[in-house]
């Protein structure tokens, strides 16, 4: 399939998202175009796609924690009306439990770009000095919401100390405020995110794929 654009505009810049607006048919194999439709999506200036990191430790009895995140999202409080939604939430959410992630900045080009962002964002984010050669990435990245935005998660995982765990730096902005991290058990964790109770995609996927990652190696 080939598109012919008959406009491209962006709608509401200056801010951290923006909108942009085409204005397109869909030229068919035979040359026929489609009628003229509008394709809007999310776009971001201060990076395409986002790292997302599950920090874990092994138990001393043998299982495996992990770290989630709890932070503003004042997105959900106010974009979410529930007289419009068609099975009810749990609650009206103002904080969201995640993984630590962020995004992937301009200048972070490759693997070793990739690792030395999740590196940067889980000192902000968690409080952990990492070395970005101890990050492993978990296979390769998805699209979250192709419909609407055309950024990419990659994920990656990195195993750390809880020990060593510093304050949480944050990046200055007030959506950070009030963030706390604490650790669940890698299977529970899963399972709540199956129940409800942890609703955020891509810390789900993330954890699965923690756990598909450890099954394998212990298996060879």
């Amino acid at each position: 399939m080939e598109f012919e654009i008959e406009s491209d505009e962006i709608a509401g810049d200056g801010g951290f998202l923006a909108i942009r607006r085409l204005r397109m048919r869909n030229r068919r194999p035979d040359g026929t175009l489609s009628d003229r439709y509008v394709c809007d999506f999310v776009v971001r200036p201060y990076g395409l796609d986002a790292i997302v990191v599950v920090l874990w430790h092994r138990r001393g009895d043998g299982g495996v924690a992990v770290l989630v995140r709890e932070g503003l999202r004042p997105s959900l409080w106010f974009g979410r009306d529930p007289a419009r939604l068609p099975i009810p939430d749990r609650g009206r959410h103002a904080v969201l439990t995640e993984l630590v992630a962020g995004i992937i900045e301009e200048n972070d080009r490759g693997e070793a770009g990739v690792r030395a962002r999740a590196a940067a964002e889980v000192l902000e984010e968690a409080g952990f000095v990492i070395d970005p050669a101890a990050v492993e990435l978990l296979g390769a990245g998805s699209f979250p919401s192709a419909g609407s935005m055309p950024e990419k998660f990659h994920y990656a995982a990195v195993e750390v100390d809880p020990s060593t765990q510093q304050a949480l730096a944050g990046d200055g902005s007030p959506m950070e405020e009030g963030a706390v991290t604490r650790w669940l058990d890698l299977d529970d964790a899963i399972a709540a995110c199956v129940r409800g109770e942890l609703e955020d995609t891509k810390t789900e996927l993330g954890l699965r794929r923690l756990r598909d990652r450890l099954a394998s190696a212990t298996r060879g």
